[in-house]
């Protein structure tokens, strides 16, 4: 393609990378010709740049129900991607999701990465982040011929069963699927010089109170920072370390030397569970149940309250910690009751959206006894016996426990 009239081309490098298997070994070696994109300018090299991406809900959600259906989990990816360019990843998203449509795959309302097919009571789903593809569901027939279709339209690489997934680790077990981010916490204690630490049950203190100005500052915050974000990744498959990690991340800004033993805490806790992970299991009723909780005025810095919420598919949780079962029986009753008291005129209406959802009979809303709280684990620092509790009803387990068909 010839270049045109007064348009400067936009350089590019060679990338090199090694691709690892989930063990650490050597899978293959890769080179990459990128873009120099910062160099583009707005308006004149680009204009529209988002490029929706599967959420992390969606992925776990998508797991969830292949493990319970025992559906086979196909990935393939894109083997020729021009990398660097900042409108690269909508254009693709563009070119995959026409040729989805136009092969009668429908874009689900809740995620536009996700593309379901249902044809006589089965189903073929695909689910799109950027040049890597999920391919499930019950249709064999039409998932073989989307898996041929795809590879005749665009040049993809078939990569087998569903191994790895950013930096997910995969595993079909006797029972399920097994999630867990080993290698990437063991790599992330080893960074951080806390490989030999020694472990300790709990990632926070129970009660344990932090506080923004209180204590001497760091010399150099570089080092907390990566912490943080660090462990924030971690909590994709570890929702027992993300009250911990949320709460460290506020004091980001102008983090104290007492954040940073609290973080080398959560650290200490990530060593003594380093083989733990979320077990999705097959065979399970997959009604859906959400456990949500709140402290008052738990922030001693702001004195506003953390809420926190949990939603299961069966007894595993598949979506978690970022604010239906209540404690609170008013909460119940204000829900329930249509009559709007003096009391709750200071509600905006659109807070009333779960009242609609309960008349109309799809959500259903019932008071626990806060020792059955699983939601506490999101809002507060737990004992021992009552953390460990709480993890295992959310489907927590060890690598062994999972019985992993090959190693994780």
């Amino acid at each position: 393609m010839p270049k045109p009239r007064d348009v400067e081309p936009i350089s590019c490098k060679w990338v090199y990378k090694i691709k690892r298997r989930t063990d650490g070994s050597i899978e293959r070696h890769k080179a990459r010709l990128v873009a120099r994109g910062f160099s583009q300018q707005y308006g004149l090299d680009y204009d529209e740049t988002f490029s929706p991406v599967a959420k992390l809900t969606t992925i776990r959600v998508l797991l969830a129900l292949a493990a319970n259906k025992d559906w086979d989990l196909w990935q393939m990816d894109l083997r020729k991607a021009l990398y660097g360019l900042k409108q690269a990843p909508r254009a693709w998203y563009g070119k995959i999701a026409e040729f989805l449509t136009q092969s009668e795959y429908l874009v689900t309302p809740a995620d536009s990465s996700l593309f379901v097919k249902a044809n006589g009571g089965k189903l073929a789903i695909v689910l799109v982040y950027v040049d890597d593809l999920i391919i499930t569901g019950d249709d064999v027939e039409e998932i073989c011929r989307t898996k041929e279709n795809l590879s005749v339209r665009f040049e993809m690489k078939e990569l087998g069963q569903l191994k790895h997934f950013l930096g997910l680790e995969v595993d079909r077990t006797h029972e399920g699927i097994f999630l867990c981010q080993q290698k990437y916490a063991k790599d992330l204690l080893k960074k951080f010089g806390m490989l030999e630490c020694k472990s300790i049950s709990t990632p926070m203190e129970p009660n344990a109170k932090m506080c923004e100005h209180e204590g001497k500052d760091l010399k150099d915050a570089t080092m907390y920072r990566q912490l943080v974000g660090s462990l924030l990744y971690l909590t994709l498959t570890r929702p027992d370390i993300s009250y911990a990690v949320g709460v460290m991340s506020r004091y980001m800004q102008n983090p104290k030397k007492s954040h940073l033993e609290a973080i080398r805490q959560i650290l200490r806790h990530v060593k003594g569970t380093i083989d733990y992970g979320l077990l999705y299991k097959k065979g399970e009723d997959c009604k859906l149940v959400g456990y949500c909780d709140a402290d008052y005025v738990g922030d001693h810095d702001t004195h506003r309250s953390t809420t926190g919420y949990v939603f299961m598919i069966g007894s595993r949780a598949i979506s978690w910690c970022i604010p239906l079962y209540y404690d609170n029986q008013s909460a119940v009753r204000l829900a329930e009751n249509p009559v709007f008291h003096a009391r709750t005129k200071h509600v905006e209406v659109h807070y009333h959206f779960i009242r609609e959802k309960v008349l109309e009979e799809e959500v259903e809303l019932k008071q626990i006894k806060s020792e059955d709280q699983v939601a506490d684990l999101f809002t507060k620092g737990l004992s021992g016996s009552k953390f460990e509790s709480f993890c295992h009803q959310l489907g927590m387990v060890k690598i062994l426990e999972a019985d992993v068909e090959g190693e994780c």
